[in-house]
């Protein structure tokens, strides 16, 4: 395929791009995007998904490709593509699977990162970004940091590194008395933090903010209805406090898995040794650039002075490299930040949920106040009844049929009435008083 092919092949691309994406493409200064598909193969990817899928074949997934440029393409392709393309096993694919969407993992491999947390779904290497589902709409704010952070970070240290070519302490590797430059790339990636490392951190904020989002609409949302189910217990409120819980307890989830990832890598510093793709990288272009010199120094007859300085000066950058292997301060440190943001959304959550359960031991404070109120209506209405028994007893033991000379009494009605509420008054109030004082009803 020539360029004017592979130049078709991307405007055929930008098609299924945003417009955004679509002019950052067509501008003169991103022609680097032809070259990145040339070496790195993507139309011969898109073309054998597409025939795998003409055959019948399962399992295309849309990816997104980005590089360190921020130049972005749309691909779909098959798990056997991206395994071979990232050097990643096959477990990791199905980690990024919808079976495990609600875990969170930043796992280390040979050649790449793979990164699952939330809706992020990624596998990062020295060179590029493979996103999984970029058109989700959680997903569209990682892309468009990507897009914006990327190209100014690269430039200043791409440019970074070409000014520091010009000079005369430009670093060489001595070997057999030539002078062999480090390859310029690697310059410019010694300047600031590896490319994966950005990816991480761009992915870490936009996590860190889609949570802090959620955290606030839940408490915008919470204290409102707490505070009115402390005025109104009702079924209404309570089933709207219920849903509350129910959302807090799956948010404070998400937050702790992310935070417990975090924590994992930060007490495991082979881990995130291991997560220093570009130092890999650097370290094996200084093998090449070392085997190289050597196989040259073998063909050439050269003195032994020559040969005894390039071997030490060769002795001193592996070593130097050796030790750079645990030098994990740069990761550390961002984790940290990250770590502690995490653990503020968290201690957030937290002062929601204790909220909630103050205002529930309020509501069940005010239920057993009105259970006792009950209670204590209850007792007076017993009393009552008990006290209105001897007035009812007095009454249908007169009221038989009966021969009896009280009946001819003129007047005896009035006085046997009087008689009978008094004694149920009487009765009424002493047992009344009696609950009182054994502090049976209130005072």
């Amino acid at each position: 395929m020539g360029k004017k092919g592979c130049q078709m092949g991307i405007r055929r691309r930008m098609k299924k791009l945003p417009l955004a994406a679509q002019a950052e493409a067509a501008s003169p200064n991103n022609g680097g995007v032809a070259a990145a598909v040339e070496n790195n193969s993507i139309s011969a990817m898109v073309a054998t998904s597409k025939a795998a899928k003409k055959k019948g074949g399962g399992g295309a997934r849309l990816w997104m490709r980005l590089d360190r440029f921020g130049q972005s393409e749309l691909i779909e392709c098959e798990k056997s593509i991206i395994i071979k393309r990232a050097s990643i096993p096959a477990r990791d694919l199905r980690i990024l699977g919808p079976v495990f969407s609600h875990t969170s993992n930043i796992l280390a491999r040979e050649k790449a990162m793979v990164v699952n947390l939330e809706f992020i779904k990624a596998i990062v290497t020295a060179e590029e970004v493979l996103l999984l589902d970029p058109l989700r709409q959680e997903v569209l704010p990682f892309v468009d940091q990507l897009r914006q952070q990327l190209p100014d970070k690269s430039r200043v240290k791409f440019q970074g590194g070409a000014q520091t070519a010009l000079q005369d302490d430009e670093p060489h590797l001595v070997t057999g008395g030539k002078r062999l430059p480090v390859p310029e790339a690697v310059k410019g990636l010694q300047a600031e933090l590896p490319f994966e490392f950005q990816v991480l951190e761009i992915a870490l904020e936009v996590v860190c903010t889609y949570l802090d989002s959620n955290v606030a609409d839940l408490e915008r949302d919470a204290y409102p209805v707490l505070d009115e189910l402390a005025r109104n217990v009702s079924t209404k409120n309570l089933e709207r406090v219920r849903s509350l819980k129910s959302n807090l307890t799956h948010l404070l989830a998400r937050v702790q898995k992310v935070r417990d990832e975090i924590e994992h890598l930060l007490d495991d510093n082979e881990d995130m040794a291991q997560l220093y793709l570009t130092r890999k990288w650097i370290q094996s272009q200084h093998s090449e650039v070392l085997l190289a010199a050597t196989t040259s120094c073998s063909i050439m007859s050269a003195g032994p002075q020559p040969r005894h300085v390039g071997s030490n000066r060769s002795a001193s950058l592996v070593s130097s490299s050796h030790r750079d292997e645990q030098d994990v301060e740069d990761l550390e440190m961002l984790l940290e930040a990250y770590f502690m943001q995490l653990d503020g959304t968290r201690n957030k959550i937290l002062s929601v949920r204790e909220y909630i359960d103050d205002t529930e031991d309020y509501v069940n404070i005010q239920l057993d106040n009105l259970r006792n109120e009950l209670i204590q209506f209850h007792l007076t209405l017993t009393i009552g009844s008990f006290a209105i028994s001897f007035w009812t007893l007095a009454a249908a033991a007169f009221g038989m049929n009966i021969s009896c000379p009280l009946y001819t009494i003129n007047g005896i009605f009035g006085l046997f009435c009087s008689v009978n509420s008094a004694i149920s008054i009487s009765v009424f109030l002493l047992v009344l008083g009696y609950a009182r004082w054994k502090k049976l009803l209130g005072s």
